[in-house]
């Protein structure tokens, strides 16, 4: 960025200089007074100085590009004594310089946004005492004080809530509550009250730490597509001279010879590619996408082979309990009130997996006593005066049907099985799957429309876990259980077939991130080794930027090649004219610089946000995604009643009917109806019209009618379930299950992912 920073008083000198030297001879020349060839031929001069210097270091770093037709067309204007037609070319390039630097300025002022927002120094509370240290000094374990305002300078944990501005790296407007305990990242802006942060890195091991040190490279390399720039001239100088050579020869009038070089001056060449692949890399960031440098920014834009990284890339990266099925007489609101209440004090992944699930139930956890881990086998405590362990199934217990079949069922569903455990029988199986990410399938779909013609898989999982994931994104190939060598390798395959993006989050990732064509990493869990070997960083957890990123890239060099093409062609025009003498000196520097401002202008495009239908209400969308996570568990009760009645129409059965009636009835009723109308119709402008959810709708019109008929069911019979009612409420209960799963599934894929305003 300082480059760009330090060039722009240069070069506007350069402009002024030139300018007044022309607009001084124009007046000498009105007033028939001397001199006015003097002041053109001075201004013509002021250009060609810089401009040979240009040629010096593109010669010195082996390259014979674009600068050498300006030079050529200045020296020609004064060798022939055509010293208007020379201060034309002369303010033409030095507007051009003036022109690309201010674009680049302005293209790259989000990633230098990145850079000015750096915490300096921090404070540290050590004991009762509040001291402010460097930033660069601060340890993992330390307590680090955010003030109000202020950016939180490494990642961290919560000894209580905060509220953060997240805008910055995620493009949130809204601030977001962060409850006790949980994680925050550097780069995130305090919105809230004065907050301490226990530090889990050092800043330079932080989250942001690495997005600074790519944001500090970008811009730092000229693109492929610039260099295409440079090796385009290559035969557009010996063209443009045997053109000049031509029209001299044929008319014997060397002017014609200088018209030709002058309209050959390749501004289009110098100044719009590189400034639509800035611009691109602006908008990129904006996205919440730093892209390190215009090289693979064009490698994306160009790309034809995604390879992705199944574990916290595709999936959440953190298992989460999708399932919960009990003993007979048991509930899952009493279960995972006992299972949060000793897995609070683990550390285990799944131990967290179960405190989320209680939490977003809404079940308060109970005081648990003499709780300890139990190796190899799990987690135990006493609770209300009974003995609850959590982990696995105990090898010499006696499995009843009812565990049997929820054993069946982790291994049908791919899920791990947590067995809770009360005085030492089995009371519940809990079942916790890592999920795919909601985007996901949408991402895939938007990659393949941006020209990605095939997508695979490359995890360290097992094959069947990641073949289901893999059939239901409809991803071309699958390779599990493999090493970060093998992952290595097959990057390396791929590139028989285009260029390679390869997409990850972990350390494992990282030597495949930096043999691909493009590497981009999800920097939002710190992973700090993917994101310095990667090309890019992914600033938040929405897999959906990729795709945002490979659109504006694709886009960005459309827009290049569209601009070197239409001024080059243009020039080839104007030369022809100029070689027929059609073309004076002075007015093929005119045209030739209409020729410039037309193709910088359609090179600046890349800068604007093509137009989209309108975004979806950011708090409407996260109230019910909020409201989905709420109900999952009181969904589960649906499932138990069906299973429940597999035992006949016995008392527990009864009651687990009618109490999945009174969930349906009084939460998921009410979630649906609310969603018909208030959520629906806020989201048919994003989604094209009215007509759009209406198959949604339709899922809304059969959850009430099955709702209806169980409530029927139930009406007939006030005293109990009777024997010929059981066949029938288990297909009505099971249907209920399966279009509520589909039917919030397709919703938290086609409506909560939807880009927010």
């Amino acid at each position: 960025m300082t480059r760009w920073r330090n060039q722009l008083p240069g070069e506007a000198v350069l402009l002024v200089a030139v300018a007044a030297l022309l607009l001084a001879g124009g007046i000498l020349w009105l007033s028939r007074t001397p001199g006015s060839g003097g002041c053109w031929a001075a201004a013509t001069a002021v250009a060609l100085a810089p401009a040979l210097w240009w040629v010096a270091e593109d010669l010195r770093h082996r390259r014979w590009g674009a600068d050498s037709l300006a030079v050529l067309a200045l020296a020609s204007t004064l060798a022939v004594g055509e010293f208007l037609a020379g201060a034309v070319v002369a303010v033409m390039v030095a507007t051009g310089r003036v022109l690309e630097s201010r674009a680049q300025r302005r293209a790259a002022r989000d990633l230098t946004a990145l850079l000015d927002r750096v915490p300096q120094t921090v404070h540290v509370r050590s004991g009762d005492d509040l001291r402010e240290i460097p930033a660069g000094e601060v340890a993992a374990g330390n307590t680090v004080v955010v003030l109000p305002g202020e950016v939180v300078p490494v990642d961290g944990r919560l000894p209580a809530a905060g509220v953060f501005d997240e805008s910055a790296l995620t493009g949130e407007p809204l601030p977001v509550a962060r409850p006790a305990g949980d994680a925050v990242r550097s780069g995130v802006v305090n919105a809230g009250a004065a907050v301490e942060i226990t530090a889990a890195a050092s800043a330079d091991e932080s989250t942001y730490a690495g997005v600074v040190r790519l944001a500090e490279s970008a811009a730092a390399q000229s693109a492929p597509v610039a260099r295409l720039a440079d090796r385009a001239a290559v035969y557009f100088l010996p063209a443009a001279l045997l053109m000049a050579g031509a029209a001299w020869l044929l008319s014997g009038d060397v002017t014609r010879a200088v018209a030709v070089l002058v309209t050959a001056t390749p501004c289009p060449l110098l100044l719009a590619v590189p400034i639509a692949v800035t611009a691109g890399m602006s908008r990129t960031a904006r996205a919440g996408v730093v892209v390190k440098d215009g090289a693979a920014l064009e490698s994306l834009g160009r790309a034809r082979v995604l390879l992705m990284d199944k574990t916290g890339t595709i999936t959440a990266g953190r298992p989460e309990v999708t399932d919960v099925v009990c003993a007979p007489g048991r509930t899952a609101e009493d279960v995972l009130r006992l299972a949060a209440s000793v897995e609070y004090y683990s550390p285990h992944v799944l131990a967290a997996a179960v405190v989320r699930a209680a939490e977003s139930a809404g079940i308060e956890r109970v005081p648990a006593a003499e709780v300890g881990e139990v190796p190899g086998s799990g987690v135990r405590g006493r609770v209300g005066g009974h003995l609850v362990r959590v982990g696995r199934l105990t090898a010499d217990q006696q499995t009843p049907s009812w565990a049997r079949s929820a054993a069946r069922r982790g291994r049908l569903d791919l899920a791990t099985v947590l067995w809770v455990e009360q005085d030492g029988e089995p009371v519940a199986a809990l079942l916790a799957k890592d999920r795919v990410r909601p985007d996901a399938a949408r991402t895939t779909r938007r990659l393949r429309a941006a020209g990605i013609t095939t997508i695979g898989l490359l995890t360290g999982d097992r094959v069947d876990n990641a073949r289901e994931v893999a059939a239901l994104l409809g991803l071309d190939r699958v390779q599990a259980e493999v090493t970060p060598a093998e992952k290595l390798a097959a990057v390396s395959a791929a590139r028989a077939e285009g260029l390679v993006v390869m997409t990850g989050d972990g350390v494992n990732d990282a030597p495949a991130l930096a043999a691909a064509d493009v590497g981009v990493a999800l920097g939002s869990r710190g992973a700090t080794a993917a994101a310095q070997a990667a090309d890019a960083v992914i600033l938040d957890d929405r897999l959906d930027r990729l795709a945002d990123a490979a659109e504006i890239a694709r886009r960005a060099r459309r827009l290049a090649v569209q601009s070197a093409v239409a001024g080059v062609a243009l020039s080839l025009a104007a030369m022809a004219a100029a070689a027929t003498g059609f073309l004076t000196p002075v007015w093929g520097a005119v045209v030739q610089e209409g020729i410039d401002v037309a193709v910088i202008l359609n090179a600046l495009r890349a800068l604007r946000v093509p137009a989209i239908a309108a975004p979806a209400p950011a708090q409407l969308v996260h109230r019910f995604e909020a409201e989905h996570e709420r109900l999952r568990p009181a969904l589960l009760a649906i499932r138990q009643a069906a299973d429940a009645l597999a035992d006949g129409p016995v008392p527990a059965a009864d009651r687990a009917v009618r109490h999945a009636c009174d969930v349906l009835l009084g939460q998921v009723l009410p979630h649906e109806t609310a969603e018909e109308t208030e959520l629906y119709p806020a989201l048919a402008s994003a989604l094209g019209g009215p007509e759009s959810t209406v198959p949604m709708s339709r899922a809304h019109a059969e959850i009430a009618r099955l709702t209806r008929r169980l409530e029927r069911h139930l009406a007939e019979s006030p005293s109990g379930i009777q024997a010929d009612q059981v066949d029938d409420l288990r297909a009505t209960l099971y249907g209920l299950d399966a279009v509520l799963t589909l039917h919030f599934a397709q919703e938290e894929e086609a409506y909560f992912t939807l880009p927010a305003s």
